[in-house]
C-alpha cells in the first residue's frame, strides 16, 4: 500500500501492518476512552487505510459507453438521495394529539 525508503532499500506497509496501532488505538479506547492517544491511533490508523484503497483504486471506463455512465451515476445520486431524505425527521408528517 505504501513504501518507506530507508537504509537504502525500499521497505513496503502493508494493510496488515496499519491494523497493529488501530488494534492498540482501540485497545486504549476500551480502557480509558478519554485517552486521546489511543484516539489518535484509531483514527490515524482509519485514516491511513482509507486513503490507501482510494489511492490504490484505478477506474476504467474504456469500454462504457455515455448513457451507461450517465446511468450509472443518476441511479446512484439518486439513491444516495433517497437515502439522506429517510434520515430526515417526519415530525411535521405525523402531529402529536
Amino acid at each position: 500500500m505504501y513504501a518507506v525508503s530507508a537504509f537504502g532499500g525500499t521497505y513496503g506497509i502493508t494493510t496488515g501492518m496499519i491494523m497493529i496501532p488501530f488494534m492498540f488505538g482501540v485497545g486504549i479506547i476500551f480502557y480509558n476512552a478519554k485517552n486521546i492517544f489511543g484516539w489518535l491511533l484509531a483514527i490515524g490508523s482509519i485514516v491511513a487505510l482509507v486513503f490507501g484503497v482510494i489511492a490504490s483504486i484505478q477506474f476504467s471506463f474504456r469500454s462504457m459507453s455515455a448513457f451507461d455512465l450517465i446511468v450509472i451515476l443518476v441511479l446512484s445520486v439518486g439513491g444516495l438521495g433517497m437515502f439522506l431524505r429517510s434520515l430526515r425527521t417526519i415530525d411535521k408528517a405525523i402531529p402529536d394529539k
